[in-house]
């Protein structure tokens, strides 16, 4: 027990090690913990009494990072509200329905294309079409885009990819957890997970009175207790029908959303969050063998190129749209590009299905590469854009119309 939980503390020192390193570069903390965690491993050496294989830990290490993954979308669910896309207008439904369907399209055609067969395709499809809000936000902010223009259609674009990624994987988690192989057991599975998250979508517009009450706890020890407690059970109950635990927690904190206490729960769960989705990164660098990713290069690198295109299309599409300038809608195309947290969940649902383990080591270079590569041309997207308004011959910005405050 001693070495079991000096290696879990061997584990945490060096996420937190690489926690201050982001920090301090400011840079986004997604890839660094992966690679850590691909660094290390059954491949890594001792040194002394310091064991970097993490055999005998690495139950309890992938385990809280599965735990990471259910604070990553129950804060996710906290963020959403049904009310939120109601109000949020045609351009921004517009605008995210074009970036989910060229980048799903091309996902589809691509997973064709090199003869994957017809499940894979559809997780290489899905993992391609979600951008990571966590890198999104940290750029906007990095870059002080906050006041632009378009930064409220790129947050209400990203807003509509995190309902449809609720949707894709309650579709797929019916398809593959429960193992259906017919069409009618397939419909069936299917037609369970969307009733089952429509239940919580009522649940959320009616129920909310109900859960203020109930909720109404003053001591935040008792408060957390009960939070954690609904959270964990939920999750579990979910894996039982078939629908994918992290998804439970999604369609959880999509209720508590609704409620008065809402504030409550994420200033309360915010620890949680940052500490265990930290661990859920490192854990998932840890599942990777360093030496099977050359299996995956070439794949990563052709996902990585029609991503790149899929995003700059959809961004100028729907910057254009909005009414956007040009230099605006070039914005909106890289600052989405990022890749990270959820393209791993959806990852993480094909593999725990069993299906080909090349998904494992794709995600992470596909993750590696546009969590990195994703924020360098978000920043460079002035130069950018001078270099397609070249070969475009796009108007000069004499249509000032929306050119954003911080030019870029």
């Amino acid at each position: 027990m001693d070495d079991l939980v000096f290696e879990v503390g061997t584990a945490l020192v060096l996420v937190a090690i690489g926690a201050i390193i982001a920090n301090k570069f400011r840079f986004s903390i997604i890839p660094l913990l992966i690679i850590l965690g691909m660094l290390v491993g059954p491949q890594a050496l001792k040194i002394g009494i310091i064991d970097l294989t993490f055999i005998e830990s690495d139950d309890i290490i992938q385990f809280l990072g599965r735990i990471g993954a259910l604070f990553l979308l129950f804060y996710l669910g906290l963020e959403f509200s049904v009310g939120k896309l109601m109000r949020s207008g045609r351009n921004i439904v517009f605008g995210g329905s074009v970036y989910v369907v060229v980048n799903f399209v091309l996902g589809l055609i691509y997973g064709f294309f090199v003869g994957l067969p017809w499940l894979e395709t559809l997780i290489i499809a899905g993992l391609l079409s979600v951008s990571s809000s966590a890198i999104v936000a940290k750029v906007l902010v990095d870059l002080k885009r906050t006041a632009n223009n378009e930064t409220e259609l790129i947050l209400g674009m990203i807003l509509f990819d995190d309902i449809f990624l609720a949707l894709f994987l309650t579709t797929m988690s019916g398809v593959l957890l429960a193992g259906s192989t017919s069409v009618f057991g397939i419909l069936t599975s299917v037609l369970i997970s969307i009733g089952y998250m429509l239940l919580f979508f009522i649940i959320a517009r009616k129920g909310y009175p109900l859960l203020n009450r109930w909720l109404d706890i003053k001591s935040d020890e008792i408060f957390v207790i009960v939070i954690l407690a609904l959270l964990f059970f939920v999750s579990g109950f979910s894996e039982i029908l078939h629908v994918a635990e992290a998804i439970g927690a999604l369609l959880l904190g999509l209720v508590l959303s609704e409620t008065e206490h809402r504030d409550r729960i994420e200033h309360l769960i915010v620890p949680f969050r940052d500490f265990f989705g930290a661990l859920f990164f490192f854990s998932f660098g840890l599942s990777i063998d360093p030496s099977t990713l050359v299996d995956a290069v070439w794949l990563a690198i052709g996902a990585v190129i029609i991503t790149i295109i899929g995003n700059f299309v959809a961004g100028m599409i729907a910057g254009r749209n909005a009414g956007l300038s040009h230099k605006a809608s070039t914005n909106i195309g890289l600052t989405i590009m990022a890749r990270g947290e959820f393209s791993i969940i959806v990852a993480n649902l094909g593999i725990s299905a069993g299906l080909d383990s090349v998904l494992t080591p794709f995600t992470a270079l596909y993750v590696l590469i546009l969590a990195i590569v994703g924020p360098i041309m978000a920043k460079e997207s002035k130069t950018i854009y001078k270099y397609c308004n070249k070969v475009f011959k796009w108007q000069k910005e004499s249509d000032k119309r929306s050119s954003s405050p911080s030019g870029l």
